[in-house]
């Protein structure tokens, strides 16, 4: 049975078929999930076969045949999301069918021939990947803040929800709290690698904690510099000097592009590199306690048999969670038919103790969902009481 349901439907080629399956796939293996297994990529005339239970979703491929016209009118009656895309230079409105007009499209660019964003979003929709799309910039004020300025606008303009020290933090607000706060719900760092990035002891922590925390870091490495061995493992692009317009920047549009797009591809990798790990020291505390993981069900959660033989359902997240997370959790387990109580797993390190205290009360007081911090879970389930 297949978990997750994808459609590529409309006047899609053969070949652009085969590339966002691809690029899925790929984005897919982070995850440990499979094409064929897992997950099930069908056209217009598979739809149908589909798994009822199983989240779906579905692109559409805009053109003048307007092909599986009613394929996608069916999945949009049924409340599936339909993602309507084109080309960047072609005519929304003279390709997509009316009835997909009133969702927001996608444009394909000519830069992302691998449809990166499109496969991202297409598992956005599906819960594989949080529809908050947060990166944080790190930068030098002293070296970089032009770059930094623009990186802020033009992710922002492209959909990123960005984290910049000089733009994010509201007066009065503990600054280094809120900073730590931000970084620990960000999915991708973008370090701007300059000559004295390592003498301040402010981005030397960033890197480090945003390692900590196993955020994926992009280095973007300034011209005429030999970038320190602490970041070798980070994912590279460098500089060249014409593409610097100044000496702290801003950077040429082409570049921006480049580094946009890296990130988006980036960002997939680093949530599953921390749901793994979750999931991971998850499974670790239940076998500790002598409870057992029966297997993975819809949207990745966790059956957990206790000692005393009563059934949880485990949702291990990534980043901080929210009063909507919760409801999407619950929203999640009725549509699956979970009848045990749900749980959320997540890492509080480094969460405001403000934002704590709220978790908290969201624990105490919603009561179709209960919170577990991923480091306790071994001390939560051993007394577990429902």
């Amino acid at each position: 049975m297949s978990h997750y349901e994808l459609a590529i439907l409309g006047d899609a080629t053969s070949e652009e078929r085969e590339r966002l399956t691809k690029t899925i796939a790929n984005m897919l293996d982070a995850f440990d999930l499979r094409v064929g297994c897992d997950i099930s990529i069908r056209d217009g005339e598979e739809i149908c076969q589909r798994d009822l239970r199983a989240a779906t979703v579905a692109a559409y491929f805009g053109g003048t045949n307007q092909k599986d016209a009613d394929v996608a009118r069916d999945l949009v009656q049924a409340s599936q999301p339909v993602i309507p895309t084109v080309l960047e230079t072609a005519n929304f409105g003279d390709t997509i069918p009316s009835f997909l007009q009133g969702f927001n499209g996608h444009y394909r660019k000519p830069d992302d021939t691998c449809m990166t964003e499109l496969s991202a979003a297409m598992l956005e929709c599906v819960g594989l990947l949080r529809r908050q799309r947060r990166i944080f910039v790190s930068y030098r004020r002293v070296e970089s803040r032009a770059a930094a300025l623009q990186l802020h606008d033009a992710l922002t303009a492209r959909g990123f929800d960005v984290f910049l020290d000089t733009h994010d933090i509201r007066p009065g607000d503990p600054f280094q709290d809120v900073l730590w706060h931000r970084l620990c719900d960000s999915d991708v760092m973008i370090m701007l690698d300059t000559p004295t990035y390592f003498e301040s002891k402010w981005t030397r922590q960033e890197i480090g904690r945003a390692r900590a925390k196993e955020i994926h870091v992009l280095r973007v490495v300034w011209p005429e510099y030999r970038p320190s061995k602490l970041t070798d493992l980070a994912e590279t692009i460098y500089l060249e000097k014409e593409e610097l317009e100044g000496p702290d920047g801003p950077i040429v549009t082409k570049k921006v592009d480049q580094i946009a797009l890296a990130a988006e591809n980036l960002r997939s990798r680093s949530i599953a590199s921390r749901y793994m790990s979750i999931t991971g020291k998850l499974r670790a505390d239940i076998m500790r306690i002598g409870a057992r993981v029966e297997g993975v069900g819809a949207h990745r959660a966790i059956a957990v048999r206790l000692i005393d033989d009563r059934k949880l359902w485990a949702y291990p997240v990534v980043g901080i969670p929210t009063a909507e997370l919760f409801n999407d959790v619950a929203e999640k387990a009725r549509r699956a038919n979970q009848r045990e109580q749900p749980i959320l797993i997540y890492d509080h390190v480094g969460i405001r103790e403000a934002w704590n205290a709220h978790l908290k009360w969201l624990d105490e007081n919603i009561n179709v969902v209960r919170a577990i911090r991923v480091s306790e879970a071994a001390w939560a389930l051993a007394a577990w009481d429902d």
